[in-house]
């Protein structure tokens, strides 16, 4: 049982702040070794990103980011959030790798405000990538403390001690041997680390590359684990909110007095903010029904339709983040030149769990349980909407049912703490699924404009690219081409007003995917165009040996035949880049060409991550990745008209379904790089492989992202 139990039968690693009170964490604390430090900026950086005042730079602060117990228990302080990753799994390993504890007797805190150090949120493939080395830093000091501990009871040189099972013992002197406990009982020792410390050599590794079970998965199977609409503090009412019909829509007039009329329910207004509160969720639902609101209609006039003319007319001017050599001489050079146009429409997050959180006060300091990516941004949020200083407000993240970016915004998380300051009750707002709908920050529609040429040697002599409305990440070239453009008008954020109808933020690798879909289906199109095997094309213009390698080990694996397309076999190939991560997809996909239905038999995946923390963990993000991309490609996409949408519910808006799985197989290729991301790479050439294996079972290409059964019999008529 770890020290955090709270009567609560939790297995040893249970990693979990919600149960933690924090007198009990400052009993905890009041003896053994707390390693505390300033992060280097090179160190954390992308680690802090914005926060309380603007600051976006590491803390200058002391934080503690790991304890050593007298049980000689470790203890992890990690302001990441668990949300499915595998996070409270893989950082444990690393802190037990270079403190040589067994895993067993490491425990995680996360995503709690009041214990854990300042965290911009958990996104863009950062726990393992960029706080990997943070942790590990900390528990590299922690063992420098102890060996010195040591030594010094024994008044021997440290170079004759090493350490072992949780221990430090002497090199030749076998009696001489004490655990991390005993060289800590009884003392409380802060440890402030400015530096470096040195860090033990990947080779001599034996629990980082090895398979561990997760954390969570106990918890999980057996709805045990607990997320923020399970948390329910004595007292506490249910939220129910009046929305607006549509994005843009006002509220003119309302009447709440028949809701103020039925039994247990009260009317709460806060501002803008008006809801209905009952100790039952289904009484309160019926209490909003009784609400009459009248609302001037949104000005809008944009559909999924007209949609892509509108971002082009309106997005801002950006910038050129990549140009190199003479376009026009490499159009010169150029006996055939291509232009096309690929578009993408917006897709949900659509997360298991919707948003949700739970918010009391209690002697004048305000608690939120959320199901967030960003706790301590949305600690930030609460303490200006209630005008409390920020040691009033704590922010605690259960576990998260889904986030893909979604929930780095947090506005339920507001919306709880408003209403129970204003109610006085603890208060509970769980978002319906056409709530989940209706406040989602979508993946952004996008346009890409792609015109390209090819020599007599089938090389690529230009290529210039014109992105609009998905940003630049992922639009690094992968190939070699010695004249280029690469114009970015607009991303997921820093978008004039007006440009889309609603909100729009990250989604699971922001921007690369549409951004590869474009890019690898335009590489097909002078493949096939050039009678080359697309792999083949793809080898005959790239010289980055990493890529090369991952191609050739995928070929290998998939067990490619050269043949230039559109070969009727209906496979296909897609690179990309994202993290940090090289990957490579390969499909096979059967299209039904009276219905125009796609039916994927099997994908490939395979990556140079560098080093693999957890190797289960990592293939169980691919696999998740792949899965999640059957839905961006096929079907998801987001149906609206005048700041209506069409999509509230998953009647209408279509997820991936078991029977659409095809046979998944992924290969992780051994790397002496640093670990890089993980968690978004195998989803960022989804798309384009997948079209690319499309074109070659039917010979047409469709240009629009989701594939839908109407778009591929379109492409086929030409």
């Amino acid at each position: 049982m770890t020290p955090f139990d709270n009567n609560i039968e939790v297995p040893d690693g249970w990693g979990f702040a919600q149960t933690i009170d924090r007198r009990d964490f400052l009993k905890l604390t009041s003896t053994g070794l707390l390693v505390m430090f300033v992060v280097e900026p090179l160190l954390g950086r992308g680690l802090f990103g914005p926060a309380q005042g603007g600051r976006s730079s590491a803390p200058t602060d002391l934080n503690a980011f790991l304890h050593i117990g007298a049980d000689g228990r470790v203890t992890c302080l990690v302001g990441k959030v668990e949300m499915g990753q595998g996070a409270m799994t893989s950082l444990p390993q690393l802190a037990a790798e270079e403190l040589d504890v067994p895993l067993s007797m490491v425990d995680i805190v996360m995503g709690d405000t009041d214990l854990c150090p300042f965290d911009g949120g958990t996104f863009g493939s950062l726990s393992i990538r960029q706080f990997g080395p943070v942790l590990r830093s900390a528990a590299a000091e922690a063992k420098a403390v102890l060996l010195e501990m040591a030594a010094e009871r024994w008044q021997v040189p440290v170079t004759d001690l090493r350490v072992e099972s949780g221990g430090v013992l002497h090199k030749t002197d076998r009696t001489k041997r004490l655990t991390y406990g005993q060289l800590t009982e009884g003392k409380r020792i802060e440890r402030r680390l400015a530096g470096r410390p040195s860090l033990d050599a990947v080779t001599a590794f034996t629990i980082v590359g090895k398979a561990a079970s997760r954390r969570d998965a106990i918890g999980k199977v057996t709805g045990a684990a607990k997320y923020a609409g399970d948390i329910a503090p004595a007292g506490a009412l249910h939220a129910r909110i009046v929305r607006p019909p549509a994005h843009g829509a006002t509220l003119a007039a309302i009447d709440t007095s028949a809701a103020e009329k039925a039994p247990g329910v009260r009317v709460v207004r806060d501002g803008d903010l008006v809801a209905v509160l009952h100790a039952h969720r289904d009484e309160a639902d019926a209490a909003l029904s009784l609400i009459k609101a009248t609302w001037t209609p949104s000005r809008s006039t944009l559909t999924d339709t007209n949609i892509f003319d509108h971002l082009v007319s309106v997005a801002p001017a950006g910038d050129t983040p990549f140009r190199g050599g003479d376009l026009a001489a490499g159009e010169m050079r150029a006996t055939t030149t291509f232009s096309e146009t690929y578009r993408k429409g917006y897709v949900a997050h659509a997360p298991m769990e919707t948003h949700s959180a739970i918010a009391a006060m209690e002697n004048g300091k305000m608690t939120v349980w959320a199901g967030t990516q960003t706790p301590f941004p949305l600690k930030a949020q609460v303490a200006a909407a209630l005008k409390l200083s920020a040691d009033k407000v704590r922010v605690i993240t259960p576990y998260v049912g889904g986030g893909f970016g979604g929930k780095s915004a947090s506005q339920q998380g507001v919306e709880a703490a408003r209403l129970a300051m204003a109610a006085g009750v603890p208060v509970r707002v769980v978002w319906s699924r056409e709530e989940e709908f209706f406040f989602d920050t979508f993946d952004p529609a996008a346009v890409h404009t792609i015109r390209s040429g090819i020599d007599a040697a089938k090389k690529i002599v230009f290529w210039d690219l014109t992105v609009v409305g998905a940003g630049s990440r992922g639009v690094e070239h992968i190939y070699d081409v010695p004249n280029h453009r690469t114009r970015v008008r607009g991303g997921w954020n820093g978008n004039p007003a007006g440009m889309h109808p609603f909100g729009i933020g990250p989604w699971r690798a922001p921007g690369a995917n549409a951004n590869a879909w474009a890019r690898e289906s335009h590489i097909d199109v002078m493949a096939a165009k050039a009678s080359m095997d697309p792999v083949e094309f793809r080898l005959h213009n790239l010289a980055d040996a990493r890529m090369r390698r991952v191609l050739q080990a995928a070929s290998k694996a998939f067990g490619w035949t050269p043949k230039a397309g559109p070969s009727g076999r209906g496979v296909g190939v897609a690179c990309g880049i994202d993290a940090g991560t090289y990957c490579v997809n390969m499909a096979q996909v059967n299209v039904n060409k009276t219905t125009g239905h796609i039916q994927v038999v099997r994908i490939v995946s395979v990556q140079d991550m560098g080093l693999v923390v957890n190797p289960e963990g990592a293939k169980q993000q691919m696999e998740g990745c792949l899965q999640m991309g059957l839905g961006y490609s096929l079907s998801e996409e987001m149906h609206f008209t005048n700041g209506a949408l069409i999509d509230t519910n998953f009647d209408t808006y279509e997820l991936p379904r078991f029977s659409w799985l095809p046979k998944i197989e992924t290969v992780l290729l051994d790397s002496d790089l640093p670990a890089q991301g993980g968690g978004e790479p195998a989803i960022v050439p989804m798309g384009a492989v997948l079209a690319n294996a499309v074109f070659d079972a039917i010979g047409a290409r469709v240009h629009q992202l989701p594939m839908t059964p109407a778009r591929v019999l379109a492409a086929m008529r030409g």
